[in-house]
């Protein structure tokens, strides 16, 4: 049996019905088409699925989407603002920390919420701030440098 909800989504209102048991990736990939949140392992291992739900990085393969009820929720897509790639995403293209992309969205909104909560992180901060997800391409380094620019960029400004 459907259960109409309403989610908030990278600003916007969506009122959708959806079976008890679905889950937001699904939701999110199948019924809105916002495909930047990847199905990697579909256990909450891998981190691909990672989006934003009230201000923490949460693992949206294993939120039911009945669970997000008038929450609000960021997704990739959800970064960019008109037309300009958050600051995140250019450093991640700056540093080369992309290969296949697949982790990407995952470790960039993580590093979102790391950022917020603390503005100028270590290394060993970053580390732990992404340590839910897995990069299988390019190892962490360039990913790691590709956050602490930003958090430089946030020393300076």
């Amino acid at each position: 049996m459907k259960t109409t909800i309403t989610l908030k989504i990278n600003g916007e209102t969506y009122e959708l019905s959806v079976e008890p048991n679905q889950t937001l990736l699904d939701v999110l990939r199948e019924d809105l088409a916002l495909t930047g949140s990847k199905k990697g392992c579909d256990l909450g291992a891998c981190g691909a699925c990672t989006v934003i739900i009230e201000e923490e990085p949460t693992l949206s393969c294993m939120t039911l989407a009945i669970r997000c009820q008038n929450k609000e929720i960021t997704t990739i897509e959800g970064l960019s603002q008109n037309g300009e790639l958050h600051r995140l995403q250019q450093s991640a293209i700056d540093h080369n920390a992309v290969q296949c992309g697949f982790c990407t969205p995952g470790w960039i909104l993580s590093a979102k919420v790391l950022l917020e909560n603390n503005p100028r992180p270590s290394r060993e901060e970053v580390r732990r701030g992404i340590s839910g997800n897995i990069c299988r391409c390019t190892g962490y380094k360039k990913i790691e440098e590709a956050i602490l620019a930003v958090a430089n960029q946030n020393i300076s400004s």
